[in-house]
């Protein structure tokens, strides 16, 4: 059983979130945009845990209801998985024979969750003894919090990986096994017995302690000391986890990357085990910062390891602000972008466009950072760049993947830019392989720019030459848009919001008919690039 679709209301940052996921899912986007918010709504519709008031959106009105909703896939073979007859039974009532199931919970009733009954097409509380029919049948939610060190994990409790392993295994053994057995058997002489000189000085003491308490207390007649025998859980308390990488050590005096990847693989440990022992058919790891204290190469096994667990029958979603954990093409990968404008969190897939784009940010948003892209076409600023990108992955998806640079509306930039692409991309000190190749798109400059603009066009003649440089015929993107188009949005005076809607909005003809100049300039770009 999978998940095969989130909705949010209301949580957070997360005013409406729409998810599709996949079985291997990458969510990227900078600090506060709202990944762990997704991550934590989820661990809401698992737990309930948490006050309305605290989750809920900044913007929205109290009256609006957080919710979040799970569509489950797969679900008549997760039914009979639930051992109890009269459980699966529960379910199948609600069910019938569709194997999708979706579930709710709401911030009207926060406490319960609700099944959507496909017959009445009604949303109806859970039936008494369900929720538990629910839980057994769901893949168990397994959530790696940013913050949750090697000891969460390894520490000997009921609650954690190791305590519910170690537990299960052990209780069996030592139930079976004869030389437990003798062990209780002297135990209990040592302690326990009539004959036993322990128990003898114990009952003196005691007897001494009952004298001095009657003192105040009459009517106490006994007082007694004694030696229970040890839960095993007790032999393990003080355990140790040592490792050997050349160096024997515990696991708490190894770095954090070799902790955090100890870590991640006793919790997959884990979710075998709990397979093996029938408790649970699947898992969803929901992993924060997967790379945290990773090596990129580090990184890549672990994303490697993650994949296979994808491949079987659990569902893994991280977040990242690693590039090794999207650069590489896998089939069953899904890239989901997030982003927060106005309080408010999108998320989105990504393709390879989109994803060139998104890597670039991931480290760093320099030219240096980048890695070979066919070619560059800089630009002045991000009105130019989301424009751009966007009419690209819309109408020229079969060209190849160029990278868009902006320059933050600075055409001083832009020449910086152009010369930092020229020294990274420059082997063995000769020819830059990108010099003749990369495309410039400028506003055309004001009185104050253009000496600046005609200085820096004698110092790189080869520009005009070679046709890499285009200049708009009017001082900015904005003036540049098609006049019938631009009326509509004539109310519309952020530049980044009125590039997404003119993006959306133009025909391929009015682009290339309305506006040659970029259309040229784009063209320039993909006959120079390199080929893939």
């Amino acid at each position: 059983m999978r998940i095969s679709r989130i909705q949010i209301e209301y949580f957070r940052s997360l005013q409406r979130v729409d998810i599709t996921p996949g079985n291997f899912n990458v969510l990227v986007g900078q600090n506060n945009h709202g990944k762990t918010n997704i991550f934590e709504a989820i661990e809401w519709f698992y737990t309930g845990k948490g006050e309305v008031q605290e989750i809920r959106h900044c913007d929205a009105d109290p009256k609006c209801e957080v919710s979040v909703t799970i569509e489950f896939a797969g679900v008549q073979n997760g039914i009979k998985d639930i051992s109890n007859k009269d459980n699966q039974t529960k379910l199948l009532n609600i069910l019938g024979d569709n194997d999708v199931m979706s579930v709710r919970r709401s911030s009207a009733s926060p406490k319960d969750r609700s099944i959507y009954h496909p017959a009445s097409k009604e949303w109806k509380k859970q039936p008494t003894g369900a929720d538990s029919a629910f839980n057994n049948c769901i893949p168990r939610f397994e959530f790696v919090e940013a913050t949750k060190s090697l000891k969460d994990v390894t520490q000997f409790k009921n609650t954690t990986p190791i305590g519910q392993m170690l537990s299960g295994v052990i209780t069996d053994i030592l139930e079976k096994d004869p030389t437990y057995q003798k062990f209780r058997e002297t135990f209990e002489s040592l302690f326990q017995s009539e004959k036993s000189k322990v128990k003898a000085t114990l009952d003196g003491l005691s007897a001494k302690v009952r004298e001095h308490l009657a003192q105040q207390f009459p009517d106490c007649s006994k007082v007694e000391f004694s030696v229970s025998e040890p839960a095993f859980d007790e032999f393990l308390k003080n355990y140790k986890t040592r490792l050997d990488d050349g160096v024997e050590t515990t696991a708490e005096e190894k770095g954090d990357g070799m902790q955090r990847a100890l870590m991640l693989a006793i919790i997959k440990t884990h979710a075998d085990y709990r397979r093996d022992q029938a408790l649970g058919r699947a898992f969803i790891f929901f992993i924060d910062e997967a790379e945290l204290h990773l090596h990129p190469t580090a990184q890549r096994q672990l994303k490697t390891a993650l994949l296979a667990l994808a491949q079987s029958v659990d569902q893994v979603f991280i977040t990242t602000h690693s590039s090794v954990f999207i650069a590489d093409e896998h089939p069953a990968q899904l890239i989901l972008k997030v982003e927060k404008i106005d309080k408010t969190t999108t998320v989105e897939p990504i393709d390879r466009f989109t994803k060139q784009h998104v890597v670039y940010g991931l480290l760093g948003g320099s030219p240096a950072d980048l890695l070979l892209p066919p070619n560059f076409i800089i630009v002045e600023g991000p009105s130019e760049d989301i424009f751009l990108r966007s009419v690209i992955e819309r109408f020229y998806g079969d060209r190849s993947p160029i990278q868009v640079i902006p320059a933050c509306g600075d055409d001083e930039r832009q020449r910086q830019n152009m010369e930092a692409i020229n020294l990274v991309f420059n082997p063995l000190k000769s020819r830059p392989i990108y010099k003749e190749k990369l495309t410039m798109l400028f506003d055309l400059p004001n009185a104050a720019k253009l000496p600046r603009f005609e200085e820096f066009k004698r110092g790189n003649a080869f520009l005009e030459r070679n046709g890499q440089l285009h200049v708009l015929p009017v001082g900015s993107l904005e003036e540049y848009y098609p006049a019938a188009l631009r009326s509509r949005f004539s109310q519309l005076n952020d530049k980044i919001k009125l590039a997404k809607k003119m993006a959306t909005e133009i025909t391929q003809e009015q682009f290339e008919r309305e506006m040659p100049v970029i259309f040229d300039a784009l063209r320039h770009c993909w006959d120079n690039a390199y080929v893939e």
